[in-house]
This record gives structure tokens, C-alpha cells and sequence, in this order.
């Protein structure tokens, strides 16, 4: 099978020859980790089943100082757009004349996110709660220039899926309450969604923390794959056991103890472990629970490859 197939059977709960993969390393991970790689590039060293692109998007534009106030600013959230549509289609071109990955678009800051950027988070945690007319107002705009930012680029045949993130959860639980999250956060995530599969695409989401509360919701309302999946915040047994098999999770191997911490046997442990509960019945892409940082010994980076990339290069 080709990586794109691979994650693909992954995606509609199949066992597989072996797990598809994707690891994502910071720019200062990968600094140290190039000095093994034998003048190979990130992507050919790595050789992830998924290639991951950045698509032109938007962002605010020299908003007010009103809007960093602790009360609902009065002056107009101004927007720019970003990137260019003819290196972004390049791009996914050659990757899919070069390569047999499957293409996801990332996006992340997508929704609730882009709202922390205009307000700070605890502005605009303060707005859902006192001032929830101007709160739900900010997040329907967002979802209205979201929904034309996905549409100029969804009409590309070569994209296989699309994530998008906002993270809602802390370590403890959601940082608001399911019922607050389900009527200003959930109406705006469904109409991506809804688009996004309109497009014959699979939705990718991205939500770091505790959200295990609203993955019924999230499940009903469509999303396919869900990130990072943090084991320390998160019984990610239970979660396969009670969601495995309408939702498959990407990560969950940890970047706060064992990837840092532990030895590399320890590392291979921990992710043939994860792996194997997470693959049965297919329905996992294996990864850390978050991009590695420069923390992560050099050591631990390639015991992680060495066991993603097992039975990769038989033959």
C-alpha cells in the first residue's frame, strides 16, 4: 500500500500492513536532530505517510488598543489575507507528482484561537461569559471568512483532508463549560466540517487538553481524525476503547515524560506499545502528543523514527 492509502484505511478503521505515520519536529528539534539525517532534508529524513501544508489564509490587521481592554472593543476588527494561491497549488502539485503521501491542508488558530489572538484569552473567556452577544458576533465572523478562505482552495483534487485547531481544553478539562462550547463553539465548527466532507475531504481536527467530554459532539458533527490526543491529560485506553471506532486519533505517545525523560528503549517501549493498542482495528496514525522540542534527546528522536518507520522499508 502507498502512504496515502495507508493512512486513508486508517482513517475508515482498517488494519494495515503496518501504522501510518506523521512526526513533527520544532525548528530547533530538527537542528539537532539534521547532524544524523546525513544531508537528507526534514522530509526525506522523516518520510512521513503525510505531507503537511499551509494553505493562504487570513489574519487581523492593526486592530485598536481597544481590543486588549477588559471591556467589548468599539472599533472594527480589521482583517489582511496572507500567502500566495499559486505557490500553495505548486506546491501540492509536485508533492503529488513526487511523492504517494496522503495531503492534508493545516490550519491551525482556526476559530476560538483566532478570537484568544484579537482579545487575549482571558478577554475573550470574560466575553463568553458577560458579554456573550459580542463573543458569538467575533466567532461568526471568523466562521464566515473561514468558510470562503476553505472554499478557494477545498475545488483542488489533489488535497485528501483538511485539519483545523482551536485548542478548548486544559490538562483539568475544557476552559469552558460543554453547554458554553456547544452554543458558541459547535454551530461554527459544523458548518466547516459539513464543508469540508461536501468536498469529498476528511476533517482533521486539532484541540489540545481534556476534551474527552465533547467527543460524542465532535464525532456526530463530523470530525475524522482528532489531535494530539494527550496521554497525560487523557486515559487514551478508554478512549480507543469507547471511540476507536468512529474516530481515529493521531498522537498520543508522550512528549512530557517518556520522549524527554525516559531512555530510548524506554521511547521504543512506550511507542510500540501505544501503537499496537491504537492501531486494532485500525483507526490510529502514530505520532507524539505534541511536535518534539529540542528537549527530546537526539537518542529518543531515533528510537521514535526507528519504530514508526518499522516494516516501512521491507525489500
Amino acid at each position: 500500500m502507498t502512504s496515502r492509502e495507508l493512512v486513508k484505511a486508517a482513517i475508515e478503521h482498517k488494519e494495515t500492513e503496518r501504522v501510518p505515520y506523521f512526526l513533527q519536529f520544532c525548528g530547533d528539534a530538527w537542528e539537532v536532530l539534521k547532524e544524523k539525517a546525513e544531508g537528507k532534508s526534514q522530509g526525506e529524513f522523516i518520510d512521513n505517510d503525510v505531507y503537511g501544508i499551509g494553505p493562504p489564509w487570513w489574519t487581523w490587521h492593526q486592530l485598536e488598543s481597544d481590543w486588549r481592554g477588559m471591556e467589548a472593543p468599539k472599533s472594527r476588527a480589521n482583517i489582511i489575507g496572507r500567502g500566495s494561491y499559486e505557490n500553495f497549488f505548486d506546491s501540492i502539485k509536485s508533492a503529488k507528482e513526487n511523492t504517494d503521501k496522503y495531503i492534508l491542508v493545516m490550519i491551525y488558530g482556526s476559530h476560538f484561537e483566532k478570537a484568544n489572538a484579537a482579545r487575549g484569552i482571558e478577554n475573550f473567556l470574560a466575553d463568553m461569559g458577560g458579554e456573550k452577544e459580542f463573543a458569538k458576533n467575533l466567532l461568526n465572523r471568523i466562521i464566515e471568512k473561514n468558510m470562503v478562505m476553505l472554499e478557494n482552495f477545498l475545488i483542488c483534487p489533489e488535497i485528501d483532508g483538511v485539519l483545523l485547531g482551536s485548542d478548548w481544553g486544559s490538562q483539568r478539562g475544557l476552559l469552558m463549560s460543554p453547554q458554553v462550547w456547544e452554543d458558541m463553539i459547535m454551530p461554527g465548527e459544523k458548518r466547516e466540517y459539513e464543508l469540508v466532507h461536501s468536498y469529498g475531504k476528511d476533517v482533521w481536527l486539532h484541540s489540545c487538553g481534556d476534551i474527552e467530554v465533547i467527543l460524542p459532539t465532535l464525532i456526530e458533527i463530523g470530525v475524522d481524525v482528532l489531535n494530539p490526543v494527550q496521554s497525560e491529560c487523557m486515559d487514551i485506553k478508554k478512549l480507543k476503547e469507547n471511540y476507536g471506532d468512529r474516530l481515529t486519533f493521531w498522537g498520543g505517545i508522550s512528549t512530557q515524560q517518556t520522549l524527554p525523560y525516559g531512555t530510548p528503549e524506554e521511547v521504543r517501549e512506550e511507542t510500540r506499545r501505544i501503537r499496537d493498542m491504537m492501531s486494532k482495528n485500525g483507526g490510529y496514525i502514530l505520532s507524539p502528543s505534541q511536535n518534539i522540542q529540542h528537549d527530546v534527546p537526539v537518542e529518543n528522536m531515533l528510537a521514535l523514527l526507528e519504530v514508526a518507520q518499522e516494516g516501512k522499508y521491507k525489500g
